[in-house]
């Protein structure tokens, strides 16, 4: 009897589980079958999950659009710069708030917590005038710099190198190693799984930001590729559905790549942290 139990309640959080995946999968076939299918079959009811013909030109027709080797360049110089000033800032902050003992530390931990809970929305007025007085606006640093520190990478930095051993860091002290070279050589590398965790998180968001660009930009020479797509979204004869799924594999497509490549020290990261 237990195990009859114990079986259904197995197949029933297969079933669960299977129900989530779909959920969340399902919009991305859905978007990838569009990306290949004509017009014709976009628009035919009822609908087919998989093309009749395999039009790859949407994808030609796409890029040809507008000037999207220019936004793919301007989306990495933006995605990779930031995840640059990020490392540089939030390494030595998280390593300072779980290694050292200082008047305030709680208290300045906190602000950060409390920065995690505040939408970039709700503040980008004030960084828009700053940047503005500084004649940033409309460049590639006023994408940047406003992401240059992060709090939620300070955060998980901070749980990592909580968790390696006192005896590892006094042993390094022992042998005479400075505070720079312990938090570079031993606790980066200790904590390698978090940082391209991440990184990849930080990548994602930044190659996918919609809005920032939208409001800090306002000419091809310097938007991201998130721009780009939406310009797909009118044409002369109406939205060109297949072309726009077309344009957003584009854009997913080194996303997909990055995350295949380094999966498996994101699996470990989670398992990591959850010990």
């Amino acid at each position: 009897m237990y195990r009859v139990v114990l079986a259904s309640r197995k197949t029933v959080e297969w079933i669960g589980l299977l129900v989530v995946a779909f959920l969340f999968v399902f919009p991305f076939l859905w978007m990838a079958s569009t990306a290949f299918k004509t017009m014709p079959e976009v628009r035919q009811f009822p609908p087919t999950l998989l093309p009749e013909t395999w039009e790859w030109s949407n994808f030609a027709q796409a890029w040809e659009s507008g000037p999207f080797l220019m936004f793919t360049w301007n989306s990495i110089l933006v995605a990779v710069g930031i995840l640059i000033l990020q490392f540089l800032t939030a390494v030595p902050a998280a390593y300072a708030f779980a290694r050292y003992k200082f008047p305030g530390r709680n208290l300045l931990f906190g602000l950060v917590l409390i920065v995690l809970m505040i939408p970039g929305q709700v503040i980008f007025l004030p960084i828009y005038v700053q940047l503005s007085g500084w004649g940033l606006v409309n460049t590639l640093w006023s994408l940047i710099l406003p992401y240059a520190a992060s709090a939620f990478g300070i955060f998980l930095l901070r749980q990592a190198f909580m968790q390696v051993p006192d005896e590892v860091i006094e042993a390094a002290r022992l042998d005479n190693a400075s505070e720079w070279k312990i938090m570079w050589t031993i606790m980066v590398p200790m904590a390698k799984p978090v940082l391209v965790t991440f990184g990849l998180f930080s990548f994602i968001y930044h190659w996918n930001d919609y809005f920032w660009p939208l409001i800090m930009t306002n000419s091809d020479e310097v938007r991201t590729l998130p721009i780009g797509i939406s310009s797909l979204h009118m044409s002369d004869g109406g939205t060109l559905w297949n072309v726009m799924m077309a344009g957003n594999m584009i854009l997913i497509l080194p996303i997909l790549v990055i995350f295949f490549v380094a999966q498996r020290h994101i699996i470990k990261a989670f398992i990591y942290q959850s010990k």
